[in-house]
């Protein structure tokens, strides 16, 4: 079984969500299974892993991506996976598994804002209606996605006639530390701005939080810092890192009073089992994929509620508590590792082309 996967969503630069996923992914099927990346950029190397085969192909972009199909049976492909569910697809001859991490964006229509104008144009079109998800998705053999939340939404509102598994995401491997480490009062967000992010609401909990640091380690626009910066309450203490590397936030987990997130839709959660996996406490609002991921190894609070998430983080803080959400969050993240991820795909694979 001769098996492709679509690195061309790979960054050049640094991983967003949907390149770290790819990436992971290849990286630990190709210890099982052997396996031939597709780029587009030999710049995406640097955030692949080594070692793994390569063709480079046109953009998924390109006017090009018609021909794809013939390429690729050329290249003698029996299953191609892609990260996403945009891939050429017409006239192939070999097994097509595409991606839907979520659906966020039917609930919450803003387009990320690094997308050129036309783009969030037809973006916000794009998801006016399921029609256009359907098509893209009924021409695969079969939809991957990152939770049992989002399959279930998936089948929920019929988006494909074809079967869905879970491919879980994971944390990097080889993460965390069971040293113990003297405990801070740093509360840490990773993620983006964007509006469901909810970012607002653990802004205004620090107004009950004397003592504390709220963290903002992602990359953000100069005018969004501007706009959440004037919701900062007098005397408390925020800090916009604007981007951090792998080390520093690592190291503030470690001896962080808390992971913190109040967003209002995810897929899967990654940085809660990022966290976990480090032994500092999670404290996020009660989605239900946020349950489903952390399990009993976090404390919940009310989206929409500065008190009620400032309550969660003054208990976890109380040293029992503490030493009990640690244990119990390392035994969880524990459960999702990118080799299990992994072997689902290749037994999906097998399925079918058997």
């Amino acid at each position: 079984m001769k098996v492709f996967f679509d690195a061309r969503w790979t960054r050049t630069d640094t991983h967003d969500g949907i390149s770290r996923y790819g990436a992971s992914l290849v990286e630990a099927f190709s210890r099982i299974h052997p396996v031939t990346m597709i780029i587009n950029d030999e710049r995406q190397l640097a955030l692949l892993p080594d070692g793994i085969p390569y063709v480079r192909l046109n953009s998924a972009m390109s006017p090009k991506e018609l021909f794809l199909p013939r390429k690729l049976r050329k290249l003698g492909a029996d299953v191609v996976f892609s990260p996403m569910q945009v891939i050429g697809s017409l006239g192939r001859d070999y097994q097509l598994i595409l991606t839907l991490h979520d659906l966020i964006y039917y609930r919450h229509r803003t387009p990320p804002g690094f997308l050129p104008l036309p783009v969030r144009i037809i973006w916000r079109l794009y998801h006016m209606t399921y029609t256009p998800q359907r098509l893209l998705l009924n021409r695969a053999d079969a939809v991957a996605t990152v939770s049992e939340t989002s399959r279930d939404l998936i089948v929920e509102h019929r988006l494909t006639r074809r079967p869905v598994e879970v491919i879980y995401n994971a944390p990097p491997e080889g993460l965390g530390s069971t040293a113990a480490v003297e405990p801070t009062k740093d509360l840490v967000y990773m993620g983006s701005f964007m509006p469901y992010k909810n970012v607002e609401t653990l802004i205004a909990g620090m107004r009950f939080l004397p003592g504390y640091t709220l963290h903002l380690v992602s990359r953000i626009k100069p005018e969004r810092e501007a706009e959440l910066r004037a919701l900062v309450p007098d005397g408390a203490e925020v800090v916009f890192w604007r981007g951090i590397s792998d080390g520093d936030y690592h190291q503030l987990l470690k001896s962080a009073a808390a992971l913190v997130t109040a967003s209002k839709d995810e897929g899967f959660g990654l940085p809660l089992i990022e966290a976990m996996a480090f032994g500092a406490p999670v404290v996020c609002s009660g989605l239900p994929v946020f349950h489903e991921v952390a399990g009993e190894a976090a404390a919940f609070f009310d989206t929409d509620s500065p008190r009620t998430y400032a309550d969660a983080v003054l208990a976890v803080s109380e040293p029992a508590r503490r030493a009990e959400l640690a244990a119990a969050g390392r035994a969880r993240a524990a459960d999702f590792t990118w080799d299990s991820s992994a072997r689902r795909l290749l037994a999906l694979m097998q399925r079918l082309t058997a």
